[in-house]
């Protein structure tokens, strides 16, 4: 038993997570072009390795001959017959190399083979291992700024936060661990190349999967997700099961769960709203805090009128038009958000009010509320006193009186 080498075999496929069988067939290769080095060729070269014992052999074939032209290739008869009696003309006979003849330079190539064979499979190694981590969340350790990028060691390979990925106004620390959105994974000849970002809406997704169970489980699920990194997001989410409720799962007890993920976005602020399959209390929701009067929806178009109340406008647009860009980009619409003055006045929105106020809410989508009273009510309130009954003139005439 080759104990030296199986020992050596065992701590490379422990500690480099190389299978044993690639680094026996690295030797294999080693010792074959060692032969090659040596004897000129090695098309007749077979090597025999004892998975279990590690021992090795290491042999030519060479064909018996009567006059020996080639000597890699070609033995003897009478050098046939010192192996075995039996072996006659034209017989292959199988001799033995032994690899401490090789020369200096022999050796130091099969050497070379064995190394770059072992750096090609821990590359391969690592690049898997990481491959299966793309578009995942991973924690890593800020390593030094190159330039305005970050270098972020991932435990076996660096990765790079490119300048674009960074969220304004991060600054990062050196040993400071983070969390980091795997965008990208190239395999290159220096090994695995990883690009990381803190921006993307992915990673708030992520986040909330590894806060939230019933996210994590599929209970909860988010529908969308609009952010603008660093400043505000909003999810949409949706319970799969009626008695689970989905914000509520997300925000967690005393808003712990929502909490996490903001400290780890450095108090980036969460807006989580339900999810409707119904585009226009979508939209109302999508524009919460702001309170909405009316949606008119167009699917179709892809486009929503919003009417809020005067005082609920700059809150429903809010500051440089987040809210409402936020809004549009969860839902997928173009939305258009006017005050009931505004819509009052373009004649984008009809109601009645009583004297306690609205009568009813109005409508969502695409239907229009219609009040078959509107216009005879609407006429008594205007008409004149000449309109009016007997009775009630007369008894007009006595209070003025």
């Amino acid at each position: 038993m080759n104990t030296e080498l199986l020992e050596a075999l065992n701590i490379l496929e422990k500690e480099k997570n190389i299978s044993k069988e690639v680094l026996l067939e690295a030797i294999e290769q080693s010792l074959i072009q060692a032969c090659k080095n040596h004897f000129g060729k090695a098309d007749n070269v077979k090597v025999n390795i004892n998975p279990e014992t590690c021992d090795f052999g290491v042999y030519a074939e060479k064909t018996v001959v009567e006059t020996v032209e080639d000597p890699v290739m070609e033995i003897s008869l009478a050098n046939a017959k010192m192996i075995d009696s039996k072996y006659e003309l034209g017989d292959v006979v199988n001799v033995e190399i032994h690899s401490r003849e090789f020369g200096r330079i022999a050796t130091q190539n099969a050497k070379n083979v064995i190394l770059q064979k072992i750096r090609e499979e821990e590359r391969k190694v690592l690049y898997d291992e990481y491959y299966k981590k793309e578009k995942d969340i991973v924690t890593g350790v800020v390593q030094r700024y190159l330039g305005r990028n970050v270098s972020i060691n991932l435990g076996k390979v660096d990765a790079i936060l490119n300048e674009n990925e960074q969220v304004k106004g991060e600054v990062f620390r050196p040993t400071e661990r983070i969390k980091v959105y795997v965008l990208e994974v190239k395999d290159t000849p220096k090994g695995p190349k990883i690009l990381v970002s803190r921006t993307h809406p992915e990673l708030v997704k992520r986040l909330f999967e590894a806060e939230v169970t019933e996210v994590r489980d599929g209970i909860v699920e988010i529908k969308s997700i609009a952010r603008e990194a660093g400043s505000r997001t909003k999810i949409a989410v949706w319970s799969n099961d009626p008695d689970v409720d989905a914000v509520g799962a997300c925000v967690g007890m005393n808003g712990a769960r929502v909490n996490a993920v903001v400290s780890e976005l450095r108090g980036e602020k969460i807006d989580i709203i339900n999810w409707d399959d119904n585009p226009a209390l979508l939209i109302e929701n999508a524009l919460s805090p702001a309170k909405v009067v009316s949606v008119l929806a167009d699917p179709d178009e892809k486009t929503a009128l919003v009417i809020v109340p005067d005082y609920q406008l700059s809150l429903a647009i809010g500051k440089e038009g987040q809210n409402a860009r936020l809004a549009a980009r969860l839902t997928g619409y173009k939305i258009d958000i006017k005050s009931e003055t505004q819509a009052r006045e373009a004649g984008d929105f009809e109601y009645y009010q009583d004297e306690e106020g609205y009568d009813d809410e109005p409508p969502y989508g695409e239907e229009s509320y219609e009040d078959e009273d509107y216009e005879s009510r609407e006429a008594e309130e205007i008409a004149p006193a000449e309109d009016m009954p007997q009775e009630d003139a007369a008894l007009d005439s006595e209070d003025e009186k």
